[in-house]
């Protein structure tokens, strides 16, 4: 599904143009100019699943957040614009469907961060309630406890209960049960599962960060399935080479200049895993 089919981004003229019309001079920064069209990116012309490719600095984050301005989609963490990205915006065009659906939203390495911190910091709060719902176990349990009114009927529940169990069962039984605890890894593919639905532009901030090798390949094919099966469309900026290598993509070279269209395993980041591992390949067998 294509949701958004070309993006153009304002040349080098038009950019001189804008900064010959304005007054103020006050600014040392005239971010997000510059930063495109000094890599020769004038136009990106999507597929179901469109990769940004390059180093730091080569802009890839830059068009995503340029993307997600233009298209009004959804995003979690608040992006600090400067003082010119608006005006940048404006000098931006794109072909897309009037009906972007609601669910579609970018998603930056701050957002996945946050929610590692939220699952942290929720899974430390059931830490200090099981260390207290230890002592409760054990008050209860050998306690002298007798009912004298109806007000003292849930106390008596929590008795009869733990003497009925082991502490540790007793422990699960009063603590949520629809919270586990998640490593950082696990985390950060659930926040992907559950942010990401049916039919929806979804623009993805180098997703590997946090993962696994091997949740990387999950997430590859969790990305995939999805725009195959499910109507999404992606425009990912990445370095990771099973991202990189998700069937179909159309990979933007943004380290070339101008920017180029190329396979995934002639990107010098694939090739330099490809040579390693081929140097060392004899220990494999």
């Amino acid at each position: 599904m294509l949701y958004l089919k070309t993006f153009t981004f304002p040349s080098a003229d038009m950019e001189f143009n804008f900064f010959m019309s304005i007054k103020r001079t006050c600014y040392d920064s005239f971010y997000p100019f510059k930063i495109l069209s000094a890599h020769g990116l004038r136009r990106l012309d999507f597929e179901p699943v469109t990769i940004l490719y390059g180093g730091n600095g080569s802009g890839k984050s830059t068009a995503l957040n340029v993307i997600a301005e233009k298209t009004g989609i959804c995003r979690d963490s608040i992006y600090n614009k400067s003082n010119f990205f608006l005006d940048y915006v404006s000098l931006c065009d794109m072909d897309a469907r009037e009906d972007i659906p609601e669910n579609s939203r970018i998603i930056a390495s701050d957002d996945v961060f946050d929610y590692m911190l939220n699952i942290r910091n929720l899974n430390e709060g059931i830490d200090l309630r099981r260390e207290e719902l230890f002592g409760e176990y054990l008050d209860a349990k050998y306690s002298q406890f007798q009912m004298k009114s109806l007000a003292d009927y849930e106390q008596l529940k929590k008795v009869n209960n733990s003497r009925r169990k082991t502490q540790s069962r007793f422990v699960r039984g009063e603590l949520i049960d629809n919270v586990r605890e998640y490593s950082n890894g696990e985390s950060a593919f659930l926040y992907f599962t559950e942010k990401i639905g049916e039919n929806g532009l979804y623009l993805l901030d180098e997703p590997e960060n946090s993962l696994s090798p091997k949740r990387q390949v999950e997430l590859m094919s969790f990305l995939e399935d999805s725009a195959r099966f499910f109507g999404c469309q992606f425009i990912i900026s990445t370095h990771s080479p099973f991202l990189l290598s998700m069937d179909g993509a159309r990979i933007y070279n943004l380290d070339r200049n101008p920017v180029t269209i190329e396979r995934w395993t002639d990107l010098e980041n694939v090739r330099t895993y490809y040579d390693f591992f081929k140097t060392y390949e004899n220990e494999f067998l």
